[in-house]
């Protein structure tokens, strides 16, 4: 049953009836030690069988990403490089006036919340050197890299979407790249899976508490998202348990448990661990996808 599969990913947004509908295209690849799957929703049709916003959805799917080391974490930088390049840049390239702002989203002060702030906390920001200091900008060799970790509502009393469309005015971005931990519904993809989309993304949206969407539209430039799932429901591991078992609908006393674990999310033993070498990651990516030249 649907209400107890939240997940963030496009990719296990639907059944696979969706992938038969005329306004979803799907496209798998491989890569050494690596698959991609490319999702393009093409119009309302595709829209509503997916549940997601029309745009372009890549999923990389690997061995657990804190586990990568030597010539496998640099082949996976080098991917996600990339896809954020095709994702985020025009097709001219970049000078050294191309703006991004990067958004960590996420509580830092949850583990398994914070690899978006994380993220922004590691990454070499480069726009106000090109303000103040050319020479050592152009040494560093990237574009123009600002960066702000929003924090959430209950710390601000804010919209984050509210917050980074300020920023957004203060610093002109030609995009933004918002950055935030995901809930997926099969464990195996934590840790595991890496999301990028060109449509933007709704904080909160994969465990219920969904906060106003960071897009286009809330905050006045593009935005491409970043994500990897770091939580599961416990509703949903104790329902594909019962499938499982063979109990496809819960009776009446099967759906109060369920809704009782509702309030429940769980992530892996080593979730410090991942929260720390999935956002070097992420930060090695953006810097050598941004980079000039």
């Amino acid at each position: 049953m649907k209400e107890y599969s939240r997940s963030d990913l496009a990719c296990e947004a639907a059944g696979s009836g969706a992938w038969e509908t005329r306004g979803v295209e799907r496209r798998e690849e491989r890569e050494e030690g690596c698959r991609l799957e490319r999702l393009t929703v093409r119009d309302e049709e595709g829209a509503r069988a997916l549940g997601k916003p029309r745009g372009c959805y890549v999923t990389l799917h690997s061995r657990p990403l804190w586990k990568l080391g030597g010539e496998e974490y640099d082949r996976m930088t080098a991917i996600l490089a990339r896809e954020l390049r095709r994702l985020c840049l025009p097709r001219e390239g970049i000078s050294e006036g191309f703006g991004v702002l990067v958004a960590g989203l996420g509580n830092a002060e949850i583990t398994a919340d914070a690899i978006g702030p994380k993220t922004v906390h590691r990454l070499t920001v480069t726009r106000h050197l090109h303000e103040h200091d050319r020479r050592v900008f152009r040494l560093l060799g990237r574009c123009q890299l600002s960066a702000i970790a929003p924090g959430v509502l209950g710390q601000t009393g804010m919209e984050a979407a509210d917050l980074i469309r300020g920023a957004v005015q203060a610093v002109r971005p030609h995009v933004v790249l918002a950055i935030d931990a995901l809930a997926a519904r099969a464990t195996e993809r934590l840790a595991s899976t890496v999301q990028l989309s060109d449509t933007g993304i709704a904080p909160g949206s994969g465990i219920g508490n969904r906060r106003r969407a960071i897009d286009r539209e809330s905050v006045g430039a593009p935005v491409v998202s970043l994500g990897v799932p770091t939580v599961v429901d416990s509703a949903t591991l104790i329902y594909d348990a019962l499938r499982q078992a063979g109990i496809e609908e819960p009776d009446d006393r099967l759906r109060r448990v369920l809704e009782n674990h509702r309030r429940f999310y769980v992530s892996p033993k080593e979730s410090d661990l991942i929260t720390s070498r999935t956002a070097a990651l992420l930060t090695d990516a953006i810097e050598q996808a941004f980079s000039l030249g």
